[in-house]
């Protein structure tokens, strides 16, 4: 198999210091599940969340968009402003996707791993059938990780690590550091020719949906991942060279109590705003309130006239009267790009774009 060994680990790894960082993270990864559960429509979170996470973890590997980009994008119509945009709201979909998957399965297969790299990759070449993949320093270009080359071995691996991650018999660490020993794994496997970054990303997230810590896919590491992008690389190749598992798993469970701590305060802060939405049209418009109305303003930052349309199922006309009341009570902004017409919920992106 190479240099990588098969899961169960051999070495005990829960260090004094690892159960300790394990149970702040459990800490605030419970709260953040708890927070989540009081929006109304969770659906809302899913969206506009998700796009955040994808946003990070694909400028983890250099494709740069802006939120501008991204919320002026919409995958439903495949209206895209750019071809990094694009790829955004790819990982996004796959993100979506996999967690109907674990949600209808409570499992994490070989086969749904297949299915969100497909989606992300928007190709279905599956696990690498040719040799000749390294992983190099972008700076100097030298070759700093070779992966498994051949098939055989890469499906073993990859069979073994779905073995781990769905039979808790076979190992009784606690979840959370085995989240980390299956992201190092299934980064040292490398199995697709494209994607795995991403890909190892989301598993992240739909091993803790799995294990039920957290509810909705709205854990999203990859903004503390790419603060400490040197880190994070030097840390994976640390466990490949020297075993040196106690810091990487340190890393993953700070990743996991910060971004928890971070999405609490956004969350809340999401919540409070639509409080205050809602408050503000009952009182001053209450004639075009509906729940409808207060969903479309918080799922698209960047909200259109058609969007209205087909959320509130009413006619063009209506939908440009309603935008233009909420523009005079001063909760969107109208924003003209190109040919197109755009409401940006002002208190929303301020949120979005403020995250610790």
């Amino acid at each position: 198999m190479g240099n990588i060994e098969l899961l169960p680990l051999k070495i005990n790894i829960e260090t004094k210091a690892v159960l300790k960082k394990t149970a702040e993270a459990h800490r605030y990864l419970a709260e953040l599940k708890g927070v989540a559960s009081s929006i109304p429509n969770q659906s809302i979170l899913i969206d506009t969340l998700s796009l955040q996470e994808a946003r990070e973890s694909s400028a983890i590997e250099n494709i740069i968009s802006t939120f501008d980009d991204i919320y002026q994008s919409n995958a439903a119509t495949s209206t895209f402003i750019s071809a990094e945009a694009k790829e955004v709201h790819a990982y996004s979909s796959a993100l979506k996707i996999g967690f109907e998957l674990v949600k209808q399965t409570k499992l994490l297969t070989n086969n749904h791993i297949l299915q969100i790299q497909a989606g992300i990759e928007n190709n279905s070449a599956g696990f690498r059938k040719l040799p000749g993949t390294k992983l190099l320093n972008q700076a100097t270009g030298e070759t700093v990780y070779t992966p498994p080359q051949d098939y055989d071995t890469i499906v073993k691996l990859m069979e073994n690590l779905q073995d781990y991650i769905n039979n808790d018999e076979l190992s009784d660490l606690d979840p959370l550091v085995k989240m980390a020993i299956i992201h190092h794994q299934f980064e040292s496997i490398h199995p697709f020719y494209d994607g795995n970054g991403r890909t190892g990303r989301i598993i992240n997230i739909l091993y803790l949906i799995k294990n039920d810590l957290l509810s909705l896919p709205i854990l999203y590491i990859s903004r503390y991942i790419i603060r400490r992008k040197a880190d994070y690389y030097r840390l994976l190749q640390d466990v490949r060279k020297s075993n040196n598992w106690e810091e990487w798993i340190l890393f993953m469970l700070d990743a996991v109590a910060q971004t928890s701590k971070s999405n609490i305060k956004l969350i809340t802060d999401i919540s409070n705003a639509m409080d205050q939405y809602k408050q503000t049209i009952k009182k001053m418009a209450p004639k075009i309130y509906t729940q409808d109305l207060l969903n479309n303003l918080f799922r698209y930052p960047y909200t259109k006239i058609e969007y209205f349309m087909t959320d509130l199922q009413i006619s063009r006309n209506t939908a440009i009267r309603y935008l233009d009341q909420l523009q005079n009570l001063d909760l969107i902004d109208k924003k003209k790009v190109g040919r197109e017409n755009y409401y940006v919920n002002k208190v929303l992106i301020k949120l979005l774009t403020n995250i610790e």
